[in-house]
């Protein structure tokens, strides 16, 4: 009987960042809208989305050997799981997110203390009971099924909501009174089946493989020409990861440099590199950074 491990992938708005970092990682998945079990290229693979908020509770069952979801999730169900390792990307972004109290612009609510005997809405409702008592305060939670930032008028005197550039709360008119909690998703493992060696290292290479997938896509390769007069002038501009690659030029003029840098930086180092004298620059993408 062939060994399988099953998991537990987020649908909603992580499902198409998630897919996009198991593809860097090597993993293929075909979905079909009529079923929530995708097809993998890893016969040893068996994935269902599912929601996030579900998915911690259902690996502490055993149910999945291991998934994907926030952390803020794991705490909300205080689930009993393996943390294997930190993914830190969400849906718009490779950053946290962030669950914060709001409330309207308008409203006299400053601090967690003018909560007292108010009304909060949100998703998590736990997180929240234990943020007002860690702050001795005492106010009503009730669970919010979506559309929070509506509520926070008519319905509710704050919320909790989730979010990564606090634009949406800023298209309500709300204002941030507090962080709550900051949370990255996670790829977590059930304890029983972290147990087995089998499992433990399947579900270990592939923590391995998605964290240089996320590392690879924040960065680019370059590659590039420079005459041995230069050499040290476009060394000083690399802000090289450890150490770029130099190799000598077939006719000994000068050196092929290969690094690999922030995307977010080869705007500034091209023509820095141009000035200090680089030709033959090429910049390629990455599905792999592993240090």
């Amino acid at each position: 009987m062939p060994k399988i491990l099953k998991m537990g992938l987020p649908k909603g708005s992580l499902q198409e960042s998630t897919l996009s970092i198991f593809k860097k990682a090597g993993w293929n998945f075909i979905i079909s809208s009529r079923t929530y079990n995708p097809y993998c290229d890893d016969p040893e693979l068996e994935a269902m989305f599912i929601r996030a908020q579900e998915i911690a509770r259902y690996v502490e069952q055993g149910i999945f050997d291991a998934g994907i979801t926030g952390w803020d999730w794991v705490l909300e169900n205080g689930a009993d799981v393996v943390e294997v390792c930190e993914l830190v990307y969400a849906k718009a972004s490779m950053r946290p997110v962030r669950w914060v109290l709001a409330v309207p612009e308008e409203s006299s609510i400053q601090s967690v203390a003018d909560l007292e005997g108010k009304h909060i809405s949100t998703e998590v409702v736990n997180l929240t009971r234990r943020y007002l008592e860690e702050h001795n305060v005492t106010a009503e939670v009730e669970f919010s099924w979506g559309a929070t930032e509506a509520k926070a008028r008519l319905l509710s005197d704050a919320i909790v909501e989730v979010t990564e550039t606090g634009s949406s709360l800023r298209a309500n008119k709300l204002r941030i009174v507090d962080t709550i909690l900051e949370s990255t998703t996670r790829l977590i493992a059930n304890r029983r089946a972290f147990e087995d060696p089998w499992k433990r290292r399947k579900i270990e290479n592939m923590a391995l493989l998605l964290q240089s997938g996320i590392m690879a896509t924040s960065r680019v390769g370059l590659k590039m020409n420079v005459t041995n007069e230069n050499l040290e002038k476009v060394m000083a501009v690399l802000p090289a990861m450890k150490t770029p690659t130099v190799s000598q030029l077939y006719n000994g003029s000068g050196a092929a440099i290969e690094v690999i840098v922030e995307k977010t930086t080869v705007r500034d180092i091209i023509p820095s590199l141009i000035k200090a004298g680089a030709s033959d620059i090429i910049e390629y993408p990455l599905n792999k950074v592993i240090p």
